[in-house]
């Protein structure tokens, strides 16, 4: 297997992640998903902010692992959960997680991340 290249950030291409600092709720098909106040913001380069949920404020009792993984050279290898609601609906691949980060981004590993297309993120 050819070995995977890894980019570090750099001012043509800027991560940094830092506390939101505010509450953050996540709704998928209008049921809360999760809720935290310990949420990251990661900005990377000129792509919108993205809020990361500690999966420890997420209820896992609605997510089930799938098989979808895709690679990051900056962030490193995602995995995937999709979302089944209490009221039986499945949305797939709504959630990515980076379980082993590259250090650039380190303090990402134990969060997840909901797409905007896939669940309601709301920052208050």
């Amino acid at each position: 297997m050819a070995s995977r290249q890894i980019l570090q950030p750099t001012e043509q291409h800027p991560i940094t992640v830092v506390p939101t600092g505010r509450h953050v709720a996540v709704r998928v098909n209008g049921e809360v998903v999760a809720e935290t106040d310990k949420a990251l913001t990661l900005q990377e380069s000129t792509y919108p902010a993205v809020q990361y949920i500690p999966l420890t404020d997420v209820n896992r009792n609605l997510l089930r692992p799938t098989d979808t993984a895709t690679y990051c050279p900056y962030k490193g290898d995602a995995s995937y959960y999709s979302v089944v609601t209490a009221a039986g609906d499945t949305v797939d691949d709504a959630i990515w997680t980076y379980e082993e980060p590259y250090a650039a981004v380190a303090a990402i590993a134990g969060h997840v991340a909901f797409y905007p297309n896939k669940a309601e993120i709301s920052v208050g």
